[in-house]
């Protein structure tokens, strides 16, 4: 296929939109817990969604993927596991660090990692791009990238400073009375590598995407029955996860359940109300939720029994699940765009996820009140990032040519 690196640029734009957005739609489910409606939306976001595009875009997905060695199918999968306990640590980092510093940290890893070790394992890295012009320019993005991000993370400390406590901060600041920098960077270190481990499924997912074109699969949609493999992974270890959770928390029985116990204390009762309130747009669209999310109050201080909107639950959720699922249905089109250096596209993933979700938090009034500074450091912060993905878009553009 022919490289357009404009193209692709634009596929990642419009994957980061899909990843930055999704969590709006979860917003409209009343009433669940959110271990309930994430594992809700994950079945339609790690195996719905992945099946029903391949069905209907790729030939012979069933063929392809059964034609496949046992160490392509293993390396994908683990490689999604992985990055779902990426995923279900972020919230031990949030504990230690605070929501910003730790999500900096985080993106900042996980953009490094999962963006250089695939041309470093496959032996490329110095041959192909630090000594070539193409290459050293697309390095040169990255490092704006991070340190788009570095800045980000700084608006965000803050954005904390200014309105920790407040209702509008939609954290507690109870969760960084226990701030450790030395544990808290080494889970960062962890959630960061672990959730960079899905670029190293997609990557190791070649023979799938060369079987798919051989059985006359367009070359665009060549990644996507690879998503359905690395998906499945990423399905057991949030599964795990948000399973354990309705355990601890006993909302098991949210699934079905058509009433619910909510506390008796004159506060509205329309929504299921979590301990800090609503996650922020720019923290659930990146990773996952801080910890104070996940604990609820004991069962036995809730008393009145109202109605659950089961089907707008369950509507909300699907809609939630496929716009995430389109983050990398957008980002395996990008992929097939970037000529050569397609471990480019990680980059330009992440970033495009930051602008987006950072935007929605914006125009959600999650930035109100985070003074002149924060707000300063989050313009130069975002303008890096859109920078950063030009760079990269140009260093691609010198290859293709």
């Amino acid at each position: 296929m022919t490289p357009n690196p404009a193209l692709g640029v634009l596929y990642h734009w419009l994957g980061g939109l899909a990843s930055g957005s999704f969590y709006v739609p979860f917003r409209g489910v009343r009433r669940w817990s959110w271990e309930t409606f994430w594992l809700v939306g994950g079945i339609f976001s790690w195996i719905v969604a992945p099946w029903a595009l391949a069905l209907l875009l790729t030939k012979d997905v069933l063929g392809v993927l059964s034609s496949q060695s046992a160490s392509t199918l293993f390396w994908c999968a683990f490689f999604g596991l992985l990055w779902g306990v990426g995923n279900v640590t972020f919230g031990l980092t949030m504990r230690y660090l605070g929501l910003s510093l730790g999500m900096a940290i985080i993106m900042g890893l996980c953009a490094a990692f999962g963006t250089l070790m695939p041309p470093i394992f496959n032996g490329t890295f110095a041959s192909q791009v630090v000594a070539t012009t193409p290459g050293r320019v697309i390095l040169f993005g990255i490092a704006v990238c991070l340190i788009g991000i570095a800045i980000a993370g700084m608006a965000g400390i803050y954005k904390e400073r200014a309105i920790a406590g407040s209702a509008a901060s939609g954290y507690d600041p109870s969760a960084i009375k226990e701030f450790d920098l030395r544990k808290g960077f080494l889970v960062a270190l962890v959630s960061g590598v672990m959730s960079a481990c899905f670029a190293y499924g997609l990557a190791a997912g070649g023979p799938i995407k060369a079987a798919t074109i051989r059985a006359g699969t367009p070359p665009l949609w060549q990644g996507l029955p690879v998503l359905i493999v690395v998906l499945i992974g990423g399905f057991i270890s949030n599964f795990i996860w948000t399973l354990y959770l309705n355990f601890r928390n006993r909302t098991g029985h949210e699934y079905l359940a058509s009433e619910t116990m909510v506390e008796v204390t004159g506060r509205p009762t329309d929504q299921f109300t979590d301990p800090g309130g609503p996650q922020p747009i720019e923290e659930t669209a990146l990773t996952g939720p801080a910890v104070n999310v996940l604990v609820h109050p004991p069962a036995e201080v809730l008393r009145e029994a109202v109605r659950v909107p089961l089907l707008r639950n369950y509507f909300f959720c699907a809609l939630a699940g496929f716009t995430w699922y389109f983050q990398f249905f957008f980002y395996s089109m990008g992929e097939t765009k970037m000529g050569a250096y397609t471990f480019s596209s990680w980059t330009l993933h992440m970033a495009s996820i930051v602008i987006f979700s950072t935007l929605w938090g914006v125009f959600l009034k999650e930035w109100k009140g985070a003074g002149a500074t924060a707000i300063r450091f989050l313009v130069i912060g975002l303008a890096l990032l859109l920078v950063s993905t030009v760079i990269i878009g140009y260093g691609n553009y010198l290859n293709s040519r």
